[in-house]
């Protein structure tokens, strides 16, 4: 019975459990750390644990008479074997990240950040259109050297373009660095001549993460299609040609109807993050290069219209030499032309984030809520044809089911669960203050970029017309301006 109850299976099964535990430990921690999930990190830790399991496989497997041992001690000979090559190369990607963590957070912090206001009058007669403009003026890639990135710290502008409800009361701001401002403001006044843009304090420092008196949600969106596939815009819902505000259909209307719907208690945070389009490598600290969204987008438009992407021929051959024209159905020409129209315009590296809080009294509203958020935020832009928002899979309450069936399923303590919550939840509430998602402390953080296209951007993110009559959404009588000099005294 003893023998049994010691024997090779139960050690086997004992060690088994054993990893199990700080797999799913090591996962949690992965899931809820605040920092730079680059390659190397993930990199890092996976290595980290594969070395773990098979050093302790080895030492295991060499008491038993198994084949299985001769196997494995062979797979452990080739990676040892192999170590003054792939470990030297391990050891620089961590370095490196590291370093440029450091020195890119010192680089920013002397940048200095702005957040401004801009306040809507009663009359807006502009489209989206002139929002577009702006944000073809604001196209900044930036310029860094090898010498700038890996030694100053230099990173490439970005700006952040946010929709918030405080209960119902809406407010559209914009977050800059300080030297950016002047640029900015001359650019929007450029457009909208009648707007007020005025410096204000960070509405993200009011709000703390107190649970169980405040419930936050939080989330980031991501594209259903790749790239190349626009969303609607409003040049698809005519906002691009003259028409009477009263026929006027604004895509941006439903969403901020319904942040003026929030009820005391409530607040809604959305957050655009736009950083010029430019392939990165070695100059901006990235080993691998990104990819071209517009050799994408060809082969794309080759794909649907079935032609060499070489020869960009359509023509195909029967067995006995008689050409075959392909034809295409009216969803595969409006595709082409989104494609081929999206092409033509800058882009920008995007994500999007919304974070909702309720306090105590508000507790009864969060479901309905945030399932009302979720549509009318994805609604207006979603197309079945062409592309549209989902939410990422990263998602926190995603993350949250997800993990905790994964944790409970090892019969790990609730403890660790409600840990991991507060992390994720209070990183997340970090990089959404700081802004970041392109560059350290929250690289690319819980979510990846995608394109949109100046035209997609400004139909996102533009001052809304009269055709918004929403109560709760308040305007300025008129842009305050100085006296003209030549007035007498």
């Amino acid at each position: 019975m003893s023998a049994h109850k010691h024997g090779p299976i139960q050690k086997i099964k004992h060690y088994v459990l054993e990893l199990v535990e700080i797999a799913a430990e090591l996962a949690a921690e992965m899931f809820a750390m605040p920092h730079d999930h680059g390659r190397g990190t993930w990199l890092l830790l996976i290595g980290s644990l594969l070395s773990t399991v098979l050093i302790g496989m080895f030492v295991f497997v060499r008491q038993l008479p198994l084949p299985l041992g001769s196997l494995l001690e062979q797979v452990y000979g080739y990676v040892y074997l192999w170590y003054p090559l792939w470990l030297p190369i391990l050891l620089l990607k961590i370095f490196l990240e590291i370093w440029l963590k450091y020195i890119r957070l010192g680089y920013m912090r002397k940048a200095g950040e702005v957040l401004l206001e801009i306040r809507i009058p009663k009359i807006i007669e502009k489209t989206p259109k002139a929002m577009e403009l702006f944000f073809m003026a604001m196209y900044e890639t930036g310029s860094v050297d090898l010498v700038e990135t890996y030694w100053d710290g230099k990173v490439r502008p970005w700006f952040s373009y946010e929709i918030v409800s405080f209960g119902g009361e809406i407010h559209f701001y914009v977050w800059t660095w300080k030297r950016y401002r002047n640029s900015f403001e001359a650019q929007l006044y450029a457009q909208y001549p009648t707007v007020e843009i005025v410096e204000v304090e960070d509405y993200t420092k009011r709000k703390m993460y107190d649970p169980p008196n405040n419930f936050m949600w939080g989330t980031h969106f991501i594209l259903q299609k790749p790239d190349p596939y626009p969303i609607m815009t409003y040049i698809d819902y005519g906002l691009d040609k003259e028409t009477e505000e009263e026929y006027k259909v604004d895509p941006l209307t439903t969403l901020v109807e319904y942040l003026g719907a929030m009820k005391k208690g409530e607040q809604v945070w959305i957050q655009i993050l736009a950083q010029a389009y430019k392939i990165r490598g070695i100059k901006e600290g990235q080993l691998f290069k990104d990819k071209d969204w517009v050799k994408e987008a060809k082969a794309e438009i080759n794909k649907i219209m079935k032609r060499d992407p070489s020869t960009k021929s359509t023509r195909q051959f029967t067995e006995v030499g008689y050409p075959i024209v392909p034809t295409l159905t009216e969803w595969e020409k409006k595709q082409v032309e989104g494609i081929e129209r999206s092409i033509d315009k800058r882009a920008f590296l995007c994500s999007i984030r919304m974070c909702y809080h309720a306090e105590k009294e508000a507790f009864h509203l969060i479901s309905a809520s945030i399932s009302g958020l979720l549509g009318t935020f994805r609604k207006p832009f979603n197309s079945n044809l062409l592309n549209g928002f989902k939410l990422d899979a990263h998602s926190w309450t995603d993350l949250q089911d997800a993990t905790k069936d994964f944790l409970f399923l090892f019969g790990l303590k609730e403890r660790m669960m409600k840990i991991y919550i507060t992390k994720y939840a209070k990183s997340f509430i970090d990089a959404y203050r700081r802004r970041s998602f392109f560059y350290a402390p929250f690289r690319n953080w819980k979510s990846r970029p995608f394109i949109l296209t100046t035209e997609e951007l400004a139909t996102i993110f533009h001052i809304p017309g009269q055709v918004l009559t929403t109560p709760t959404f308040e305007r300025i009588p008129s842009k305050k301006v100085e006296p003209p000099a030549n007035l007498p005294v």
